[in-house]
């Protein structure tokens, strides 16, 4: 009864027509669903990227100053007195 049902839809032109139309849009359709995630992907890899970033550049301050520390006290105590600290 299916295939019967089928067969007649196939046969008739306008239903051909139908169908095609409508592979089209249903294609369509899926391509814009699919680019609409790989843009929500590439936002989120751009997000990920610029905290990435922001956290290098902390670390690097940090080891900048701590090349720049203090190496015992007695170099402390002298930065103080000089008030170059």
């Amino acid at each position: 009864m299916i295939a019967g049902l089928l067969t007649g839809i196939a046969a008739s032109p306008w239903m051909r027509a139908a169908l095609r139309y409508g592979a089209i849009v249903l294609a369509a359709v899926l391509f814009l669903i699919s680019l609409r995630g790989s843009g929500e992907r590439a936002g989120r890899l751009a997000e990920r990227l610029e905290t990435t970033e922001k956290i290098n550049d902390v670390r690097r301050r940090m080891l900048e100053a701590a090349a720049r520390r203090p190496r015992d006290r007695n170099e402390l105590a002298e930065r103080l007195r000089d008030r170059h600290f």
